[in-house]
């Protein structure tokens, strides 16, 4: 794993910090578009959590939590608008682990500006109509700033609220336009990272000279890898990329052209149900060579699919290091246990939400004066680099330098890990980080 990050360096290091990558916008709004998709898809599952401990296994909870700063005064409103539980996935939880990020912040973190947090909470239910609704409702409930969750209608959510200069934050982006904008959106994971560096980063530790592709069929999908395929070329790659429909049972047909010629290393980009099709498939032709895949490949059902002697050795993205002993997960543990109520902390949306609303506390530290839209993204795009919170390793900043031509994304790089013998995570690695220049 070690050999990766110093492989990774060496591609960063090919440009200067903050010089536009290359990607057109459309890219990475399709990015963000297909990471909404899958998650959607593959919801309800664990992502690439070991199933570890709880925050009882070191150190008691109380002192994971640290000590008490109350917040006082009149409240802070804060909007938050996700999905819930809409026609295609059932994400409440992102509802309920906002609350619990909140009351353990209004108790041990002060609030903002000392004051308590009061969330504003929108169901959009995937629906365009509601979605907007929703944002209006922000509006007009004049909340300071909009932690936006999983859904599917995100663009819609943005629109008005950037309309009206409202900031928005959300861990992935919702599309080209909220990713273009450098007013008031702020993304905090790399679009870039899991479809792009992070295979790249593989091919090079391996030698390898091609990426063979197992992606799921989607619309954005094609379009997707035609306007990435520069940023593979670019670094000696070669990229090959085979589109299976969803649904697709058996795909020994599609994986049998992969064993017959020189595909590299593989990756599969789809939801678990995919994966699982995938993987089987790949197995049933013969192939043992180097194998990637996104997070919403491995769940418990894939590790219940697929052997594990197949998944070993596999590398994937993560969230965060969830499963792990890490401080910063050991922490988000303790605030969905203490302040929650059957929260499933091995569930990545869970952990996804945490990390934003943490985010956003974390960006408005120090904040003075009257709270408004206007100082609010004031201060957010002045913060200093920060650690992202609950993803150790990683970082980010707001200040539109990330990647210049995309300024609503707020860090570069993102978490690897390889499987183990039963298909969990070993250790975690965050790969691609570099600072954000002032």
């Amino acid at each position: 794993m070690q050999k990766s990050g110093i492989l990774l360096d060496r591609l960063t290091r090919r440009r200067q910090p903050g010089q536009p990558v290359g990607v057109r916008l459309a890219a990475l709004g399709a990015l963000g578009a297909l990471a909404g998709s899958l998650f959607l898809a593959g919801c309800g599952d664990s992502d690439d959590n070991g199933g570890g401990g709880t925050a009882g296994d070191t150190g008691t909870t109380a002192e994971i939590l640290g000590p008490v700063a109350q917040a006082k005064g009149d409240p802070v409103k804060i909007g938050i608008v996700s999905d819930g539980q809409g026609p295609a996935a059932d994400l409440s939880y992102e509802f309920t682990t906002a609350e619990a990020t909140v009351k353990y912040l209004n108790e041990h973190g002060s609030g903002i500006a000392g004051r308590p947090i009061e969330l504003v909470q929108c169901e959009a239910l995937a629906d365009p109509g509601k979605a907007t609704d929703c944002a209006n409702r922000m509006i007009e409930e004049d909340v300071t700033a909009v932690v936006m969750g999983s859904s599917g209608a995100g663009e819609q959510i943005w629109e008005p609220l950037h309309a009206a200069h409202v900031p928005s934050m959300s861990y992935t982006a919702n599309g080209a336009k909220s990713l273009a904008d450098g007013d008031s959106t702020f993304a905090l994971s790399d679009q870039f990272f899991p479809l792009v560096t992070m295979p790249i980063t593989v091919a090079k530790d391996e030698g390898a000279k091609k990426v063979t592709v197992i992606a799921i069929d989607l619309p954005v999908t094609t379009g997707l890898y035609q306007l990435t395929r520069p940023q593979f070329e670019q670094q000696g790659i070669a990229l090959d990329v085979i589109l299976v429909p969803p649904g697709t049972a058996d795909m020994t047909p599609q994986m049998q052209s992969i064993v017959g010629g020189d595909p590299g290393i593989v990756q599969v980009v789809g939801s678990d149900a995919f994966c699982i099709s995938a993987f089987n498939g790949l197995r049933a032709v013969g192939y043992d060579g180097p194998l990637a895949a996104i997070a919403h490949c491995i769940t418990d059902a894939t590790r219940e699919a697929v052997p594990g002697d197949f998944l070993e050795g596999m590398t994937v993205t993560a969230t965060a290091p969830l499963g792990s002993d890490d401080p910063a997960v050991r922490l988000f543990e303790a605030v969905m246990k203490t302040y929650g109520k059957d929260i499933d902390t091995t569930e990545a949306g869970a952990a996804g939400m945490y990390l934003t609303v943490s985010a956003l506390h974390s960006a408005l530290e120090g904040i003075t004066g009257d709270l408004t839209p206007a100082t609010v993204t004031a201060k957010i795009k002045a913060m200093p680099e920060k650690d992202l919170p609950g993803a150790t390793g990683l970082r980010f900043r707001c200040n539109g330098k990330a990647y210049p031509t995309l300024p609503a994304e707020c860090s570069r790089g993102g978490l690897i890990t390889t499987l183990d013998e039963k298909g969990r995570p070993t250790t975690y690695e965050a790969v691609g980080v570099t600072p954000i220049e002032d």
